[in-house]
């Protein structure tokens, strides 16, 4: 579909949504990141369940971090009707779940006050990988979509500390405010996982989140999968496929002297993750 035509069908569907917001499902779960790690892979895996409902029109929506002005109403729209989630109990003898994929919520500063206020009740799935790897990627990706204009990724990472000074601190002062550093050149502290989970403690139990290793994920999908199902209390319910979505061929791999660095720097912060991953990542075997 043309692009313009295609963004004025999406305005009539959120105008129709806003209109009937009230009678509409909201999230029982969220994948809020984190990015460059199989969010969207997880995502159309969990789609192709039967008591899965994936928002109406995009997989992410980004309200809980680039668009909380517009209310709330804005965003019940973008979820299935209850008379479809009524319908689907009917015929499955189970509750139906909504949910979407926005891998910054787990970044963003105010997201998770955000969704802990809004929807109490919520699961939070988070997916991490070699944090090493995971900035590299994110280097690649961000310079592809013209979001990163340094092409060298230890240059980047130089530029980093410079870069969102300040940043986090803004968002929190200003809070509809945005920022295109934060978003997109925080390589290396979107990498630290354990101090992105740290923010969930006060606001999120710790069984309401479940973070996977997303190199198990992709290693041997079917059980992560059947994980990911106990975890939200869902049935099995037919055979999912199970494919790699959004990856990008990286023009070279990361230099051995920054590599053994930066694997030393995230040290600290990935014996930090174990207690959430009830396990030693994999990359630290």
């Amino acid at each position: 579909m043309n692009p313009t035509l295609k963004r004025s069908a999406h305005a009539v569907s959120l105008s129709t949504g806003r209109l009937t917001a009230g009678g509409r499902m909201v999230p029982g779960f969220l994948i809020v990141g984190a990015q460059r790690c199989g969010t969207t892979s997880l995502y159309r895996a969990l789609a192709q369940h039967p008591l899965v409902l994936k928002p109406v029109l995009r997989k992410g929506v980004h309200y809980f971090d680039m668009a909380y002005d517009r209310g709330p109403s804005w965003y019940q729209a973008h979820f299935p009707l209850r008379v479809t989630a009524s319908r689907l109990r009917r015929k499955y003898g189970h509750r139906p779940l909504a949910f979407e994929s926005s891998p910054y919520y787990l970044f963003h500063p105010m997201a998770t006050p955000r969704i802990a206020g809004d929807i109490p009740d919520v699961k939070l799935i988070v997916l991490v990988r070699d944090p090493v790897e995971r900035a590299h990627s994110a280097h690649t990706h961000e310079f592809a979509r013209g979001f990163e204009k340094e092409p060298c990724f230890e240059r980047a990472v130089q530029l980093e500390e410079e870069r969102l000074a300040g940043e986090t601190e803004r968002l929190c002062a200003a809070p509809h405010a945005l920022s295109h550093a934060h978003r997109h050149h925080a390589y290396l502290a979107r990498s630290r996982y354990a101090e992105q989970l740290a923010r969930l403690d006060p606001l999120i139990t710790r069984d309401r989140v479940l973070v996977l290793d997303s190199d198990r994920f992709f290693a041997t999908p079917e059980p992560i999968y059947d994980r990911v199902l106990d975890f939200l209390g869902l049935p099995h319910a037919g055979t999912p496929v199970f494919d790699r979505h959004n990856a990008r061929p990286r023009p070279a791999p990361v230099p051995a002297h920054l590599r053994r660095t930066l694997y030393d720097y995230f040290a600290d912060w990935d014996a930090l993750l174990t207690p959430w991953l009830t396990e030693t990542p994999s990359w630290r075997l």
